[in-house]
């Protein structure tokens, strides 16, 4: 996949911030490359999704760390069902969820990109793919994976 690729064809709805902008930095964050997760400055721990409140300490005091998108796969599922009519036709694709050890252990949901029929074992490694939309009618980017090592 290079930089004017999708891995999901077009026609899908374009994820957006909500308007109340609890998750702009996330979103920001990976316009320029970079994966940011949300961390409280009371207690230091790591929470995904966005939330106002921390998880632990319920202090209101949440702020947002960048880290390396590099993890390891918890759960998998391969989709062979057209969950939306853009997708018809292009299936099977790679659903993971990646656990981020050094952050707490936060899990994130996103793609595995390459052969939909790959072998995918639980804990393999995997990295963060970036996958720019900026032709798109609200400019994008999403959080792929891939798997290394």
């Amino acid at each position: 996949m290079n930089a004017t690729q999708s891995y999901l064809p077009e026609g899908l709805p374009i994820p957006t911030p909500e308007t109340d902008g609890l998750s702009a930095p996330y979103w920001n964050g990976l316009k320029d490359g970079v994966l940011t997760i949300q961390r409280c400055k009371s207690c230091g721990g790591w929470q995904w999704g966005p939330e106002w409140i921390c998880h632990r300490c319920l202090s209101f005091d949440m702020g947002w760390e960048t880290v390396e998108p590099r993890g390891r796969i918890f759960s998998w599922e391969r989709v062979w069902h057209p969950v939306h009519p853009a997708l018809k036709g292009h299936g099977p694709y790679i659903v993971v969820l990646v656990e981020l050890p050094h952050a707490d252990n936060v899990r994130l949901i996103g793609n595995l990109i390459g052969d939909p029929r790959q072998t995918v074992t639980i804990g393999a490694a995997v990295e963060g793919v970036f996958e720019h939309h900026p032709n798109a009618s609200t400019p994008h980017t999403l959080l792929q994976w891939r798997t290394v090592g």
